[in-house]
């Protein structure tokens, strides 16, 4: 557990010991978790009295963004992503409890398949923004905006990652080289899977500072709460533009495959309208013409002749018909 206290755009590190003292102090009080276990649950219930369902659900996986205000704060659940291995998206949670005067954040539980350092990015990077000199926030909203616009500007990053995807398949659909055909449908599906993920955690992001907007009680944040209800539903809105010009690769790739397999069905349509007389003669006439003793050769001729002929008829009349 990180115990920081910001003034002035200066940050001071101190122990956990000393949060009592520090909660009536002056400046930001800044707690970073990095992993709510039992001990850390304790200090945060006995310290800052925070109700024992928000620790529960600080403690462990929230499936979906949620929003509880407080008498003194409120308590916000949050998901950025993670790219894992085949087009996976991780859900890597933050947690916060935003104060008067205070800010919690709390990080995971996570998926053992997500390394432990990305979950502490967007507080590590606003630190290291602090520490440089580069912000100096004054309140415990202005500090959390700060962090919220590095989870938003990380979804966005994943947009144009999943969106350089979306245009290399796009290529070589229109191309027509496609390689595998199941391994071209699961990178696909990959792609869409990636920004339909973003599209839901920036979607439900929104709505969850849009109610915080509704819940707010301090005027002079809630240009930073609108900001963030802005920057959740612009990559909403490009996740989406990105998701439907996919769908429409999808559906080429769906309408050319299907026209191939037609074209393919015509021609063995063809074939079996040729072959099927001509077998259905030679069934009745074969046994007859061609025997151990003595073959008909006259006879058989005519029937070769005839087989021609009539294959010769019907492969003239699939042209005129445009079948081939």
């Amino acid at each position: 557990m990180d115990v920081r206290v910001i003034r002035s755009g200066a940050v001071s590190t101190h122990a956990v010991e000393e949060l009592p003292g520090l909660l009536d102090g002056d400046g930001l009080l800044w707690v970073d978790v990095p992993v709510c276990d039992e001990a850390a649950t304790r200090v945060l219930g006995e310290v800052f009295g925070f109700h024992p369902l928000a620790l529960r659900d600080a403690a462990q996986r929230n499936r979906v963004p949620k929003i509880h205000p407080y008498q003194d704060h409120v308590f916000v659940v949050l998901h950025a992503p993670h790219l894992g291995a085949r087009g996976h998206v991780h859900y890597v949670e933050l947690d916060q409890f935003i104060g008067k005067r205070f800010l919690v954040t709390v990080h995971g539980p996570t998926n053992p398949a997500v390394p432990p350092d990305i979950p502490l990015r967007q507080t590590r990077d606003v630190l290291r923004r602090i520490e440089a000199g580069k912000l100096a926030p004054a309140t415990p909203f202005e500090l959390s905006y700060a962090i919220v616009s590095g989870i938003t500007r990380l979804q966005e990053t994943l947009v144009e990652d999943m969106t350089a995807d979306v245009w290399r398949l796009e290529q070589r659909v229109t191309a027509g080289h496609l390689g595998n055909p199941e391994q071209f449908l699961e990178e696909l599906f990959q792609a869409r899977h990636g920004l339909l993920a973003v599209r839901t955690m920036a979607a439900l992001g929104g709505e969850i500072y849009g109610r915080m907007a509704a819940l707010s009680r301090h005027p002079q944040d809630e240009h930073y709460i609108a900001d963030v209800v802005d920057q959740f539903s612009r990559v909403r809105s490009v996740a989406d533009g990105e998701r439907e010009y996919l769908q429409g690769v999808i559906e080429f790739y769906q309408a050319r495959t299907e026209t191939k397999m037609t074209i393919a069905a015509e021609r063995l349509a063809v074939i079996a309208a040729v072959t099927l007389p001509i077998t259905a003669l030679s069934s009745v006439l074969g046994m007859n013409l061609i025997v151990n003793d003595h073959t008909q050769g006259l006879h058989l001729v005519a029937v070769l002749v005839v087989m021609a002929i009539m294959s010769g008829t019907l492969l003239t009349w699939a042209r005129r018909q445009g079948w081939w």
